[in-house]
């Protein structure tokens, strides 16, 4: 029996589509990797970068306070203030 004309052209569109979904399956699957891996590297140095961020302004604004109420103790007993000198006018 022979098989029509339009049945050996779906059959061979068919082998087509196998062996370009075989070929292309690879670079694909390789983009689509690169593309997550990046995305993780993305997430995980833009939150490496806000921890050291929050690590240093936290540790900024500690010392800030530290150094603030280090100059604000009070001073117990008299402190001695001297007068004021004017100089007399002629």
């Amino acid at each position: 029996m022979n098989t029509p004309d339009a049945k050996a052209g779906v059959g061979l569109v068919g082998v087509g589509a196998a062996a370009c979904a075989a070929c292309c399956a690879g670079p694909i699957l390789g983009f689509l990797a690169a593309t997550g891996i990046a995305s993780v590297l993305g997430a995980v140095i833009f939150g490496a970068v806000g921890l050291v961020t929050v690590v240093v302004v936290s540790a900024v604004l500690w010392q800030r306070r530290r150094h603030r109420q280090q100059h604000c103790t009070p001073v117990t007993g008299p402190e001695l203030v001297e007068a004021p000198q004017h100089k007399a006018r002629r």
